[in-house]
């Protein structure tokens, strides 16, 4: 058994801090010079681009990629909007939706790792 040099709690030989104070054992110069700094917390995500992300995934749900359909000859017909709707027959795409989806969610995250505040 050890005992803490700050607090006077026993503990056990396979601790190396005391579960009392926090003193860590190794160290043997008493008082508050016995601490380490604490290192510095590592940075925050940018909420910023977390919340653009979030507007662009719904805005890419709401505008969706559109295909011809399946009796028609495959050809994209891209990102129809509300003034320019699709052909009656088109289908979203359902492979391409998913790999915007992801890409964006991807560099979102990125993103605000990139831009996290320190």
């Amino acid at each position: 058994m050890q005992v803490c040099p700050i607090c006077g709690r026993s503990q056990p030989e396979v601790n190396r801090f005391c579960v009392q104070c926090g003193r860590r054992f190794d160290d043997r110069a008493d008082g508050p010079s016995a601490f380490r700094p604490a290192r510095s917390a590592p940075g925050q995500l940018n909420i910023t681009v977390l919340y653009g992300m979030v507007v662009v995934l719904i805005l890419a749900m709401l505008f969706p990629p559109w295909e011809t359909p399946p009796t028609q000859e495959p050809e994209f017909l891209g990102m129809h909007f509300i003034l320019s709707p699709p052909t009656p027959e088109a289908v979203v795409s359902r492979m391409l939706l998913t790999i915007e989806l992801v890409t964006i969610a991807i560099a979102g995250m990125y993103g605000a790792f990139l831009f996290r505040q320190k």
